[in-house]
């Protein structure tokens, strides 16, 4: 079991007082057989009224309705989580869903039909004949291969970079310019698993990253792909790794541009374009 803080700040500092708008905020992790929460807080400025709630996809959402108008937002989020999945690797896949291709089940294919609908569909080809140096029709091949197979290729075959910029690449664009974020890549792994027949979600979170000075970590995003007898596992395209107790996950969604950590809007008398400013650690705590 390893032990985690996770503390998340974001501030937006505006040139003059704002009305600030009802905001979403997308920071508890999602608790569950791999995750528990020993402790969390969450402090925001200004005044406020702050009320929970589930979505759709049972992720733990606050809405925060501010009382007063504001030059400055800030919010601050800290929670210690108790993380088990030490070995992600540790699964059984249903017989029948061993070798890809094969079919979903029909009642969970009714359930599943939402993570089946590709989401892009501009420009087709591209993204069709990329996917043809891993399988192609009449081709069969171990599923979870399959699946590392292009989690890897995306690894080591695009470069990472940061952006600020809100939203996702298309997966054309993702693999015109071989090169995008963390989401980027989450994105473009889904949109290959739903044009295979296999379900998948995007995932939001936190990333602990052991190798580095302890206390960096940072917001991440990785996907979710169901298989059969094992249910939803990670699959990380920015590392190329299966989704274990380094990843925190936040917010589970169809769609990719639905589960940012922070959003909402404000009301101001002049246009204007506030500073935002995000400190994110995540450290490991002695047991």
């Amino acid at each position: 079991m390893r032990r985690l803080q996770i503390k998340h700040v974001t501030t937006y500092q505006y040139t003059e007082s704002v009305v600030l708008l009802p905001h979403k905020l997308l920071l508890r992790p999602r608790e569950g057989r791999d995750i528990r929460i020993e402790s969390a807080e969450l402090t925001i400025f200004p005044a406020h009224q702050l009320q929970w709630q589930r979505d759709a996809y049972d992720n733990a959402v606050a809405q925060a309705t501010f009382l007063e108008p504001a030059s400055l937002l800030r919010i601050s989020s800290s929670v210690l989580i108790q993380h088990y999945d030490e070995q992600p690797l540790d699964f059984l896949v249903a017989d029948y869903a061993v070798f890809f291709p094969f079919q979903y089940d029909t009642a969970e294919r009714v359930d599943l039909w939402p993570y089946l609908s590709t989401i892009f569909d501009q420009d087709r080809s591209l993204l069709d004949n990329w996917l043809r140096q891993f399988w192609y029709p009449g081709q069969v091949v171990e599923t979870y291969l399959l699946l590392e197979w292009i989690n890897k290729a995306i690894a080591t075959g695009f470069t990472y970079q940061q952006r600020e910029e809100p939203g996702v690449q298309t997966p054309a664009t993702t693999l015109t310019r071989r090169a995008g974020s963390c989401r980027d890549f989450a994105t473009l792994f889904i949109e290959a698993c739903r044009s295979l027949g296999l379900a998948a979600r995007f995932v939001s979170g936190y990333l602990y990253t052991p190798p580095y000075q302890q206390g960096q970590g940072a917001t991440h995003a990785w996907s979710e792909v169901y298989l059969p007898g094992a249910g939803w596992k990670g699959f990380d395209s920015t590392s190329g790794l299966v989704a274990g107790n380094d990843h925190i996950p936040v917010a589970m969604s169809r769609h990719p541009e639905s589960a940012p950590p922070v959003s909402g809007s404000f009301q101001a008398v002049n246009p204007q374009s506030p500073s935002m400013s995000v400190i994110v650690e995540v450290s490991e705590i002695s047991a």
